[in-house]
């Protein structure tokens, strides 16, 4: 619901800081709520997560990430908790790094990630993510294929559906008709 807040920190907490944005403080769980100043101003790019018994602001002083938290939190067993300590104790670049060399016991090292989570994170995530030097961690769905299967998680298909089909597809055309196809497969 809410891309980013752009305001003052007012106050910092061990989880969470608040950021004033026109008089409303919003509460915004962050990795290190003390990499913040208070009465400073920033943009926070956030994430609402809406459970039956909560609804919380996840935030993130930059894009990629936030894009990185969104595809963690898509794997299966990594909830908003855990990809928020992941990305608070390491870099993006880490991370992107690890999930494509298969380097489980790196992510093991994170709280609450596991051998099984740190197995389901790379095979979820790779080849999906990717790191760029000449924006300096800019994470990027880049391939066409990620972009099918990002849409066709929006309709509602399981992963597994999508799995099947997404690589019996060509990459080289463009991602509406890639959509189309794999629409077309997944109705037979």
């Amino acid at each position: 619901m809410y891309g980013y807040i752009k305001g003052k920190v007012t106050k910092i907490s061990p989880k969470y800081i608040i950021c004033d944005n026109n008089g409303i403080g919003y509460l915004i769980i962050v990795g290190n709520p003390y990499n913040f100043n208070l009465n400073d101003e920033y943009t926070i790019y956030t994430y609402q997560s809406v459970r039956e018994d909560a609804i919380e602001l996840y935030g993130f002083t930059k894009e990629d990430e936030k894009d990185l938290f969104l595809k963690l939190i898509s794997v299966s067993g990594i909830g908003p908790k855990s990809a928020l300590s992941i990305l608070a104790a390491g870099s993006v670049k880490e991370i992107v790094n690890a999930i494509e060399s298969r380097n489980d016991t790196y992510l093991r090292k994170f709280p609450g990630i596991g051998q099984k989570a740190s197995q389901q994170i790379i095979l979820d995530l790779k080849g999906k993510v990717q790191f760029s030097d000449e924006s300096d961690g800019i994470v990027k769905s880049s391939s066409k294929l990620t972009d099918v299967e990002d849409a066709l998680i929006a309709l509602g298909y399981s992963k597994k559906e999508i799995t099947k089909i997404v690589s019996k597809l060509d990459a080289t055309k463009d991602v509406g008709v890639l959509v189309k196809e794999a629409l077309k497969q997944l109705v037979k």
